[in-house]
């Protein structure tokens, strides 16, 4: 491994799959859901409709001190219960501080204290918790990182983008360690009412579990879910001389933009191509080096046909995988947490399965090898794919260490 490599030391991760890695993958390698129906009242809007959406499996609040979490919104309790994890995996190294950086994207921060009942009522400290940066610069003070406390928000490849972020201060020479990823809690009435309102929600049917439904002919929308992941990156020098165990190497990242529509995808797919064929030249691999691709696939008519049209155009027909289907769309945190499973593959050589499909329910515009069931066997390289509103693609490449 070259000296000059960035690699992945450390993973945390609170989802609505598990409070933790472990549960987490354990639970998706399982075929299990972490969907379900909620009810949100509201004070700034009418109370909405049940819908079905992904809750973190714990509470993050009830996994930090007290009063701690009483300072912090939602997201950024997340944010720290997942790096507390990955810093723990890591070894818990010693860093200087001045090459020691953040960088953990959201898509819209803490959304969770916009819903007021009048001036009065309004703590002092609404606009910690509300800032979208919070939760990184919350991490730098725990942690003690001087190197910077970046917040990449660009919609759902946030938390992609920010582990790039973080390979990218690696490799300029900027910072030895990283702690990189995503968080979002963002199920709350204003959030999920302007959803609604674009018509990109799967409603409930009979079964919430099966809402999303990534790839699926009657696919009918996204399942919004909430949670964080994080990894810790360092420079393969500064791990090789510390002695660390390493996950896997992030040997590529991809970034580009449509500069199309505020929210539609290019049609021809160019930039989600882009950004897969710019990670392929960072790794220095070829499309045939790919075991496989775990997709961004939330669950939408357009956008799952866009994507995989914009993998055929790369790799032919690949073989995927659509974490969304159990997990569902956790917005901001989404990339991260794929970038996270995709270590796992790796490491473990698995192809997680993608749930609610069958042989006779993949839509045949599809033209994908998409993994029905667990898949065992080496995965030497997978490519993951995070795009987000705003035309913002996302593409990371991890590879075996």
């Amino acid at each position: 491994m070259e000296s000059s490599a960035v690699v992945i030391t450390g993973l945390g991760a609170i989802t609505p799959l598990g409070p933790d890695v472990p549960t987490t993958w354990a639970a998706l390698l399982a075929g299990d859901s972490g969907l379900g129906v909620v009810s949100l009242p509201g004070t700034g809007v009418a109370e909405l409709a049940p819908q079905v959406a992904g809750r973190m499996a714990v509470d993050p609040a009830a996994l930090l001190d007290p009063v701690q979490a009483k300072r912090l919104d939602r997201s950024q309790q997340a944010a720290l219960v997942a790096t507390a994890e990955a810093w723990a995996d890591a070894g818990m190294p010693h860093v200087d501080p001045d090459r020691f950086a953040v960088a953990i994207g959201t898509g819209i921060g803490g959304d969770d204290v916009l819903e007021t009942s009048g001036q009065r009522r309004v703590s002092p400290r609404t606009i910690p918790m509300l800032m979208p940066n919070a939760a990184a610069a919350t991490i730098s003070i725990e942690y003690g990182a001087r190197g910077g406390a970046y917040t990449p928000v660009s919609a759902c490849s946030s938390g992609a983008e920010a582990i790039a972020l973080g390979a990218r201060l690696i490799r300029s020479g900027e910072a030895d360690v990283v702690i990189a990823g995503g968080t979002e809690a963002a199920i709350a009435p204003i959030t999920v009412a302007g959803f609604a309102q674009t018509r990109a929600l799967a409603q409930p049917g009979e079964d919430a579990a099966s809402a999303s439904r990534p790839f699926a002919a009657d696919r009918r929308g996204f399942v919004l879910s909430e949670g964080a992941a994080v990894v810790v990156l360092e420079s393969a020098e500064h791990a090789r001389r510390r002695g660390a165990a390493v996950h896997a190497v992030l040997a590529g990242a991809g970034i580009t933009s449509d500069a199309h529509h505020i929210t539609a995808p290019a049609p021809d797919g160019s930039g989600q191509t882009a950004a897969m064929r710019k990670a392929l030249a960072q790794a220095g691999l070829r499309p045939e080096d790919i075991s496989h691709v775990n997709a961004h696939a939330t669950g939408t008519p357009v956008g799952d046909s866009g994507e995989a049209e914009a993998i055929r155009e790369v790799f032919g027909r690949a073989t995927v995988t659509a974490p969304k289907a159990a997990l569902g769309h956790l917005f901001g945190a989404a990339g991260a947490i794929e970038a996270l499973l995709a270590v796992l593959s790796v490491e473990h050589g698995v192809v997680p399965p993608t749930r609610n499909l069958s042989p006779d329910t993949v839509d045949p515009g599809i033209d994908l090898d998409v993994a029905l069931e667990r898949r065992d066997a080496p995965q030497a390289a997978v490519l993951s794919n995070s795009f987000g509103f705003g035309g913002q693609n996302v593409s990371l490449v991890v590879t075996r260490a």
